[in-house]
């Protein structure tokens, strides 16, 4: 998941197989439980003693000396040897169910293979009942055999459930969150879609979204606290997942794909590195940069950028960046800044930035945010009237007609 698909059928593969997932949801039920295969899994990486010996009395002597330890060892290989023989007759009932017969997609190569891996001989020496009743002798021939002879084949099988239980996870996940399968279009990047929402959210406000060839840039402005970063983030997260192959949390969403997504929200200096947080917001500009002038296809996000720096270079930085952006066809765009004067001199007259803001009004005194989205740039700055209807001032000034003194501060705010 670190590095979703890039290409359009590859990502309709996996819509394919949710779809099917989500039809036959019974039949995916009959898969190892997460307690056998991570049982399985520990059982495999674990250091523990093994019979390396295939001759007969070779194998006799090995399994003896384990056996009459009688320690930890001894035990947690019989108990592995449980876990992983019930994972593997669960894989056989799993792949012999009628009903896969039909499966396409991305599911479909991974069934194959694990049809072909159960279907080797040596794993048919695995009994297709509970291992418990067998042998001390027969279970340590288990245990030879998964992890010794067999072990590439067994962790195989572990590596297909994991992402044959990643499938189903997001065709759950698509069902649970009432998400919508997007629509995937081929060529230059572009997003569109309707009543997109952040699925963190208890009531989430929806809202549209739409970049193109033609608004390649959206220009978003407006006060703190109204819901540009929360938007910023649904946006991504939508477009995230939509890469993986699952739903998205909005109403309708179609996306032509592409190879980078990059985002600049949260980011931090680090001391160690002696990388301060203009430093840190440069060398993130720069990734975006590389990505863009090397000709991938790039969607990036950034979220009142430049603010390390002082006003004048924070608008200059801010301009140089969007303005050149703005010609490149491989990449889309969001920028949310508090400087409004960048709308006067960005090119919104030929179509390529798209402005839009959020913005509070005024109810009984106090401000109420709807975070709706609108055309157009906003003016309003709260910032103040914050810190005023938080007593902040009054909380200083207090203290200053204690001392009698008035401070160079409080005379500018009463101005």
């Amino acid at each position: 998941m670190e590095n979703p698909p890039a290409e359009a059928a590859r990502i309709r593969e996996i819509q394919a197989s949710i779809a099917f997932i989500q039809g036959q949801r019974a039949l995916f039920d009959a898969l190892p439980s997460a307690y056998a295969s991570d049982s399985t899994e520990d059982y495999m990486r674990k250091i523990l003693p093994a019979v390396d010996y295939r001759g007969w009395l070779e194998f006799v002597l090995g399994a003896v000396q384990i056996w009459s330890s009688q320690d930890s060892h001894f035990f947690s290989i019989l108990r592995g040897v449980q876990c992983a023989a019930q994972m593997i007759q669960s894989l056989r009932q799993f792949t012999a169910q009628p009903g896969l017969a039909g499966v396409g997609g991305e599911f479909a190569p991974l069934l194959g293979d694990m049809k072909k891996l159960l279907a080797r001989p040596e794993l048919q020496r695995v009994p297709d009942h509970a291992v418990g009743g067998l042998s001390t002798w027969r279970l340590l021939r288990l245990d030879q055999l998964l992890r010794v002879q067999e072990k590439e084949t067994v962790n195989q099988l572990l590596s297909l459930v994991y992402e044959m239980d990643a499938l189903v996870s997001m065709a759950d996940a698509t069902v649970r969150h009432g998400f919508v399968m997007p629509q995937v279009d081929e060529g230059l990047p572009q997003v569109s879609g309707e009543g997109l929402f952040h699925p963190y959210l208890d009531k989430p406000v929806p809202n549209p979204v739409a970049l193109d060839q033609q608004h390649r840039i959206l220009f978003l402005t407006g006060p703190n606290m109204a819901g540009k970063t929360t938007y910023l983030r649904a946006f991504a997260t939508a477009l995230y997942l939509g890469h993986l192959g699952m739903g998205v949390p909005a109403a309708s969403f179609r996306f032509a794909p592409v190879q980078r997504l990059f985002s600049s929200i949260c980011l931090s200096d680090d001391l160690r590195s002696g990388v301060s947080y203009f430093r840190a917001e440069a060398l993130r500009v720069k990734v975006v940069a590389e990505a863009v002038a090397q000709g991938e296809y790039v969607v990036a996000l950034m979220d009142e950028p430049f603010k390390g720096t002082n006003v004048k270079d924070a608008f200059d930085a801010s301009l140089a960046i969007l303005q050149r952006l703005s010609t490149r066809p491989n990449c889309l765009f969001m920028f949310s800044s508090h400087h409004i004067e960048l709308s006067e001199q960005l090119d919104t007259a030929h179509g390529q930035v798209d402005c839009r803001y959020f913005e509070a009004e005024e109810s009984g005194g106090r401000l109420r945010f709807d975070y709706r989205l609108r055309p157009g740039v906003s003016g309003q700055r709260l910032g103040m009237r914050v810190l005023r209807e938080e007593g902040i001032f009054d909380l200083l000034d207090s203290q200053e007609k204690a001392t009698g003194t008035t401070s160079a501060c409080a005379r500018i705010e009463r101005t």
